[in-house]
């Protein structure tokens, strides 16, 4: 019987050790540290955002700034209603929550982390904890793997590591390309006036661009103890992490707090102007943002509060409208979000054959997951990548 070696116990592994055929294969997972699966129980605040539902390939590769083209093809064997359905056979239905993320109904990521452990437990594959890879050798037809528990000897190997330094340096040993590791999906760090004393106010959708970048996004933004958050930054940070890595985390953003255009809000505020003159501009909450911030708006406009809407100045209003549509903020850093820490970087993808994972170099030696240079914004979505590429890798030696 053939001996296949799983190296690394997270998302991918597992997911292509619990659709192995047992009768063909004995199968065992080293998993460096004493836990596995450890990313699948602190995702999603502790509830595992499974997946995202988006059942469309051509409308879910748009979420996955690397990897896009070349997951098309995995992902018409393999998408989230496949994940959705795989789950529920095994008694643990899904969720789909209103922002179409998804999550098991337990709430709980443990419910998937049984899931994982039942089906290798039925399958009598070993789950090696505490196994530290040191090195990979090519022995004829066969592979050593050396570790910190002795050498074990393989006919297949499957690579599913995660995106640590170390475990590249081990490919890259073996003669794959390594595209070098850059953060993404992480919040700006910005001082500024606007922002002290307002963490957790939030806006439903902010637009945000990077001029030097000549980029934007927009979206949900909320505003943290550091500076700005939400989809809207960690779309922006995900799709351009590596050019923000050149900037080395300094640089300029302009952003627009409400969702209209400077001329369009200008319109906006004369026609309230015009309808509420003697109103007080500190009671005019004239768009949808907090009254908190809408003060901390007049405030640093210079904007007297008790002023009447109808004795503001031409000047006035401008600074009003230049700090809700077009404020300019100097980002000095970032914050890794929450503890979903996600890599851009990785084996280059033209190495990879995507019909099954395998690697164009090695024989017999398959790569998934956050090993590769792929990655997604936040969403579930660098969970389906890793469930469709073990997938793959699992039916490829099925039909072996």
């Amino acid at each position: 019987m053939k001996q296949i070696i799983i190296i690394g116990g997270g998302a991918a592994g597992f997911f292509c050790a619990s659709n192995l055929d047992e009768k063909k294969y004995t199968v065992t997972i080293l998993e460096q540290n004493s836990d596995v699966l450890q990313k699948v129980k602190i995702s999603g605040g502790g509830r595992c955002n499974v997946t995202h539902a988006c059942f469309d390939p051509r409308d879910l590769v748009q979420f996955y700034p690397r990897g896009h083209k070349e997951l098309l093809s995995v992902f018409t064997k393999f998408q989230p209603g496949d994940t959705m359905e795989w789950f529920d056979q095994r008694g643990v239905p899904l969720k789909i929550e209103n922002d179409n993320r998804t999550f098991p109904e337990s709430n709980s990521s443990q419910t998937i982390i049984n899931t994982f452990q039942n089906e290798v437990r039925k399958k009598n594959i070993e789950v090696k904890t505490k196994c530290s890879v040191k090195e990979i050798q090519k022995q004829d037809d066969q592979y050593l793997v050396k570790t910190s528990l002795g050498d074990f000897e393989a006919d297949i190997i499957v690579y599913t590591t995660g995106s640590s330094p170390k475990s590249l340096k081990i490919v890259e040993k073996l003669g794959h390309k390594i595209v070098d590791l850059v953060p993404s999906l992480f919040t700006f760090n910005i001082k500024d006036d606007l922002l002290k004393d307002l963490p957790g106010t939030s806006f439903e959708n902010a637009g945000i661009s990077i001029p030097k970048l000549k980029t934007e996004e927009s979206g949900p933004l909320l505003i943290t103890h550091w500076g700005l958050s939400g989809p809207a930054v960690l779309k922006i940070s995900a799709w351009e992490a590596i050019r923000l890595a050149e900037l080395k985390y300094n640089f300029e953003i302009e952003v627009n707090f409400v969702s209209v255009e400077t001329d369009e809000a200008e319109e906006i505020f004369n026609n309230f102007k015009q309808n509420n003159p003697k109103k007080t501009i500190g009671q005019s909450k004239i768009f949808e943002v907090t009254n908190r911030f809408w003060q901390k708006i007049l405030e640093i406009s210079k904007v007297d509060l008790n002023k009447q809407v109808a004795n503001l100045s031409g000047k006035e209003i401008q600074k009003i409208l230049e700090n809700l549509c077009r404020k300019k903020f100097l980002v000095n850093g970032k914050s890794t979000f929450k503890d979903e820490f996600v890599t851009a970087g990785g084996v280059d993808l033209k190495e990879i054959n995507f019909k099954n994972m395998a690697s164009k170099l090695l024989p017999n030696f398959y790569i998934a997951g956050e090993v590769l240079n792929i990655d997604a914004v936040t969403g579930g979505f660098n969970f389906q990548a890793c469930w469709s590429e073990g997938w793959l890798i699992a039916q490829d030696l099925n039909s072996l």
